[in-house]
């Protein structure tokens, strides 16, 4: 079977892998530049400017939601940097997984991998239930809201990741280039309709600390960090596209600062511009912001249909996020071994259903907003094993080769690891079911690698090499 390696038993109770395990488990090496990285770093990301974000108006005001996001905006950054330097020095296809399991052992590892395929597996759902929004919003032959424009996404774009890693990428690139086109035009059109008076236009609550720049107190600030993460969720991914990029150890560090800059600058202007164009009250509700910001006429329109292009660049993107986090859950034995063999086109075929399947069950609630707070708890909870991990090894293995080192070292990251601790709790205050629903899956998840796949692992995976490596290298010190 091609899911069953042929493997004998190591001393720590892994499992090695003949050849041909190895063989029906190859991604294409050499596919993207840094460029391409870049771009695809944008568009994981660039539907959290088109839509979701604004939902932080209802909990923060826009004071609260504005204090948030330069946080958050401040720990992408650092988070980012750290990433850069793991991923220089680790890079395959694993990304947080293989930087945690390198760190803090099988269990850290599948922690880390299980909260980061939480995230990927949510959030394209969430960005459907968007993408129906702004589909209805067009009136595309009458077109409405609903399960089919779901199911119609996630076959679509599942298909064309199949036909390989080059196609995709740079059907990808072009989409994110349009929806960051689509951005600039907003900018523009929303500039004349500008008005400071928008931006505070919630009444004050009773709350502490509440006044009209935070109409809901200090506490608002808090509870409005899930959705500035909105603003940067999924850039972390970058690192994932290590095993099919062209010198990752140079490129995967480019690629990844570089999205960041491109996205600190875009959610600064969407969140001030949009929010001064309505009003933040009008917006907080908003399906489609962007375009209701601008009222009628041609740029709304303009913006109406390059925001769907932003909604399917990251919904398309984040699906290939999924597939190689579940990839190289499955070829180290973390997750069952068949989700990670690859077709003909070096595409992980099992590995963007399986996950895409589960999505589409979750879009179908149509609470975007709650799936957005559940992938923001998977996220954040992968950025604070993350940050302990670069910690971990700056200070385990000083001398580990990093052809990229973060700025500011331990001190960059250990700020991003706070912050990430604090977006955690805040998932809870925004709506803690779903949290502790998110919290239950994860939980089941721990509890199958305690039962059983720990005991199933694959010692000749790359991942597994890594860290079977770093003890070797310590037993001889």
């Amino acid at each position: 079977m091609s899911g069953t390696p042929t493997s004998g038993e190591t001393a720590d109770g892994t499992r090695t892998a003949g050849s041909d395990y190895l063989a029906r488990r190859q991604l294409r090496r050499g596919a993207a530049g840094w460029v391409l990285l870049a771009g695809l770093g944008v568009g994981y990301v660039i539907s959290g400017d088109y839509s979701g974000w604004n939902f932080g108006l209802a909990e923060g005001g826009f004071g609260g939601l504005l204090i948030a996001g330069v946080l958050i905006a401040a720990m992408y950054v650092a988070m980012v940097l750290g990433m850069a330097e793991l991923s220089s020095a680790l890079p395959t296809a694993g990304g947080g997984y293989t930087f945690a399991r390198r760190a803090l052992g099988p269990w850290g590892g599948f922690a880390t991998g299980t909260a980061i395929l939480i995230e990927y597996a949510i959030a394209p759902a969430a960005i459907a239930t968007f993408i129906g929004a702004y589909t209805e919003s067009l009136n595309f032959f009458g077109i409405t809201d609903g399960w089919w424009v779901y199911l119609a996404a996630y076959l679509v774009f599942i298909g064309i990741h199949l036909a390989g890693i080059g196609e995709a990428l740079k059907v990808m690139f072009v989409i994110t280039a349009i929806a960051v086109v689509g951005l600039v035009v907003f900018a523009v059109a929303a500039i004349p309709l500008f008005d400071p008076a928008n931006l505070t236009d919630i009444p004050p609550t009773d709350a502490a600390g509440a006044s009209p720049f935070l109409p809901f107190g200090l506490l608002g600030i808090w509870a409005a960090v899930p959705f500035a993460i909105w603003f940067f969720l999924a850039v972390e991914g970058v690192p994932l596209a290590a095993e099919e990029a062209s010198e990752p150890e140079r490129n995967v560090p480019r690629g990844i600062v570089a999205s960041m800059v491109v996205l600190v600058v875009t959610g600064a202007l969407v969140l001030v511009l949009s929010t001064g164009a309505l009003g933040a009250s009008a917006l907080s509700g908003s399906g489609n912001p962007l375009v209701e910001a601008l009222g009628r006429g041609a740029a709304a329109t303009v913006v109406n249909y390059v925001g769907l292009a932003g909604l399917v660049a990251s919904f398309f993107s984040i699906i290939y996020a999924y597939s190689r986090q579940t990839f190289a859950l499955s070829r180290a034995g973390y997750l069952p071994r068949l989700l990670s063999v690859t077709n003909g086109r070096k595409a992980p075929t099992l590995a963007l259903i399986v996950p895409g399947i589960v999505g589409f069950l979750l879009s179908l609630t149509g609470q975007g907003a709650t799936l957005l707070n559940m992938a923001v708890f998977g996220a954040a909870l992968s950025y604070v094993l993350m940050m302990v991990s670069h910690i971990v090894l700056r200070r385990r293995e000083p001398d580990m080769p990093r052809p990229y080192r973060t700025p500011g070292g331990v001190w960059t990251t250990g700020f991003a690891l706070v912050v990430a601790v604090i977006a955690v709790i805040a998932t809870f205050l925004v709506d803690s079911i779903a949290a502790l629903c998110t919290l239950g899956a994860f939980a089941l998840f721990m509890a199958y690698f305690g039962f059983y796949s720990r005991h199933h692992l694959v010692a000749s995976a790359p991942d597994e090499e890594f860290a079977a490596l770093a003890a070797a290298e310590k037993d001889l010190e």
